[in-house]
């Protein structure tokens, strides 16, 4: 219960941060990443629990990752994450999975996922902001990827890449479990408004 609480915190502090940065007022990103602006409020005091949704809409509306929201500051050169110290962001009813392990620092900065695709269970996500390109990596299983209502197979051994701006959903498939590496590369973060 500590660390959820701890968590939340590091969120409220990273929003309002980012927020700030940007210039927005509550209600302004209220509307922009279509959160209510009751949500926020909460949120900002470390109050509440946000979903996925809700954080993958208000990053790309501050124009940062999920997990600049996520984490407090980098501790030295090299990070070297665990992915059972990392609590999963989403998780199906079967069993799935997705952990944001790190996001690297920088102008364009990249979110790297570990996910697990119970057959049959799906994630269905909202399009991202424009420049976002999403890459998946099986690394073992198979899952069939939807992406603009089209759907590809994506086998052990085989990457698939594909601008994230449109829906798209990550489905496992098969008689197996498939566990992918994602990467989300984001383009640079607005400019502050003046």
């Amino acid at each position: 219960m500590a660390e959820t609480a701890a968590a939340l915190r590091t969120v409220a502090h990273n929003v309002r941060a980012a927020r700030i940065r940007a210039g927005l007022t509550l209600e302004e990103l209220s509307r922009r990443a279509q959160v209510s602006k009751g949500a926020l409020v909460g949120l900002e005091k470390a109050q509440g629990n946000p979903n996925l949704a809700t954080l993958v809409r208000l990053a790309d509306t501050l124009g940062i990752s999920v997990s600049a929201l996520m984490q407090g500051s980098p501790e030295g050169r090299v990070r070297v994450v665990s992915a059972e110290a990392v609590a999963p962001l989403w998780t199906g009813e079967g069993g799935s999975e997705a952990r944001l392990m790190l996001t690297t620092s920088g102008p364009t900065p990249v979110e790297i996922w570990r996910w697990r695709l119970e057959p049959g269970e799906e994630y269905p996500s909202h399009p991202h902001q424009g420049g976002v390109v999403e890459t998946v990596s099986v690394t073992s299983g198979r899952m069939t990827l939807v992406v603009d209502g089209t759907e590809h197979t994506v086998e052990a051994g085989q990457t698939a890449t594909f601008d994230g701006d449109t829906p798209h959903t990550y489905r496992g498939s098969g008689t197996e479990a498939c566990h992918l590496i994602m990467t989300v590369h984001l383009p640079p973060g607005p400019a502050p408004a003046n």
